[in-house]
């Protein structure tokens, strides 16, 4: 028997229920302040070295046991989001924040506060694949780029403002006032998310698999600690880059190497365990071509957006000497346009699919990108300006379709394994690509000094270098984005209901 529906009917069973929206609302309002945290210590690290009298090596764990703790909790989380009620998990990850948060602003000592972070980290590793993994059960497909727009938004532009958010609250407050003023947003965003989340029990399944887990931490967390002190760290506002180029520590080497070790061990074991449902993280979707090739493409991606995040600061507080909050205002608009695009890309998304739109974001990098290459310290402010917000178009025209085309062919089961590997994954590529670039800026200032050049002209060369190497790396995001496309979803439409209320 054929339906009688008319198309307006169909329209209308098809929108999202008012409490689906408002549960993604909420889901977006606490993660992207949970991102915002990510980044807003890059520019405060100076006032908390000599506020408690450490060394530049201390202070930069506030950054690095941020990304280890995501880095190690990150792959657990395909095992949380099945196992237990979205409430539970909802509830528990954003209880770590908000207490991460409290202990953070009122510690009375550098250790506290290093704490304080490990929790907010813990909390944030969880908010993430949460989030996505509601997204993909309660929206249906055609609308998937609207809505992953916004995700897009938590993602990108969150970090990208984090700096200048902390540089306009040290201009006029103490660096508490940091934790102080995003812990209420916290509180609100728990207090009216949580009702709002089904309490319909997880998924029975295999126990929790303890030598993944004993495998996982020190692989993941050694990749990430070996390559970010290879780097020579990051998030500083007086990094060196000769220095970066031309010192390597050999402990950080050997982290890195038993973080590889490890990674490939615990690999091997979740493929074997995955045939019997009992991976602490399924691999099964990178059996999926789409998936795997458009996670390619945000993994370079992310080495393209965080090199503006980092070297793009460092020109302008080490060449230009803009003090951090002039240089967070300069690299404001290019945050904010990228917020404005999103959903618009989203929305040409689920007309259109990726190729027209990738095609064309993954070339306006590869030209950003070269651009910034040519840089000097005669080069005007506001052709930095024009470029960076030329970068943030190919950014914002390349995040929301490359992240809707890897989970959309992925079956209902696999949303959070393919989120947490995702996340997971995106972790390492910011550490990898924040390493790398450094590491070439560096190496760029040594041969340029070696040929004769004075330091700041060396220096200069050093920036260009880089950004000519993330230039180069686009080319290869401009070939993946060829190969993009639209792929039906592998799951019946019936599998939204699993989060219904």
């Amino acid at each position: 028997m054929q339906s009688t529906d008319t198309p307006a009917e169909s329209s209308a069973s098809e929108r999202m229920p008012t409490a689906d929206k408002l549960t993604i609302g909420a889901l977006l309002v606490a993660t992207f302040v949970m991102i915002l945290n990510e980044t807003i210590m890059n520019v405060a690290l100076s006032p908390l070295m000599e506020e408690f009298q450490i060394p530049e090596p201390t202070v930069q764990w506030l950054t690095t046991a941020f990304m280890l703790t995501l880095a190690v909790v990150i792959p657990t989380t395909g095992y949380i989001i099945q196992r237990f009620t979205l409430r539970g998990v909802f509830t528990a990850a954003m209880l770590l924040f908000v207490a991460g948060t409290a202990l953070a602003a009122a510690a009375p000592g550098f250790p506290v506060l290093l704490a304080g972070r490990v929790v907010q980290a813990a909390g944030t590793a969880i908010m993430l694949p949460l989030m996505m993994t509601t997204v993909l059960t309660l929206v249906p497909m055609h609308r998937r780029g609207v809505v992953m727009g916004n995700i897009a938004i938590v993602i990108s532009v969150a970090p990208a403002i984090g700096p200048t958010v902390s540089g306009i609250i040290l201009e006029i407050a103490d660096w508490r006032w940091m934790f102080l003023t995003i812990l209420p947003v916290a509180v609100v965003a728990l207090v009216l998310g949580r009702p709002r989340l089904n309490t319909d029990p997880g998924t029975k399944g295999k126990g929790l698999s303890i030598p993944s887990l004993l495998l996982a931490v020190p692989g993941f967390g050694g990749i990430v600690y070996g390559i970010s002190q290879i780097g020579g760290g990051h998030g500083t506002e007086d990094l060196d880059p000769e220095a970066a180029g031309m010192s390597v520590d050999p402990a950080a080497v050997g982290v890195l190497v038993g973080g590889l070790l490890f990674l490939a061990a615990f690999v091997l074991l979740q493929l074997r365990l995955q045939k019997s449902d009992a991976a602490l993280l399924n691999l099964k979707p990178f059996t999926y071509t789409q998936y795997t090739r458009a996670l390619m493409m945000m993994l370079l991606m992310m080495i393209a957006l965080f090199g503006a995040l980092i070297l793009l600061p460092l020109f302008l507080q080490q060449i230009y000497g803009l003090s951090p909050l002039g240089t967070g205002l300069l690299m404001l608009p290019g945050g904010l346009l990228m917020a404005l695009l999103a959903p618009i890309v989203g929305r040409v998304y689920d007309r259109v699919g990726p190729r027209p739109l990738v095609v064309p974001g993954a070339s306006i990098l590869i030209v950003s990108m070269t651009a910034l290459g040519f840089i000097s310290a005669a080069t005007p402010w506001w052709m930095i300006l024009v470029a960076h917000l030329v970068l943030s178009v190919g950014l914002a025209l390349l995040f929301t379709p490359a992240f809707t085309t890897a989970m959309n062919p992925l079956p209902a089961p696999l949303y959070s394994h393919g989120s947490a590997a995702l996340n997971t994954l995106q972790q390492l590529s910011a550490a990898i690509g924040t390493a790398a670039l450094v590491a070439v800026m560096g190496l760029g200032a040594s041969m340029a000094a070696a040929d004769g050049l004075s330091p700041e002209a060396a220096a200069v060369e050093g920036f260009r270098t880089a950004f000519r190497f993330a230039a180069a790396l686009s080319v290869v995001t401009l070939l993946l984005a060829f190969g993009l496309r639209a792929t039906p979803a592998a799951g019946s439409s019936e599998k939204r209901e699993a989060l219904a209320h």
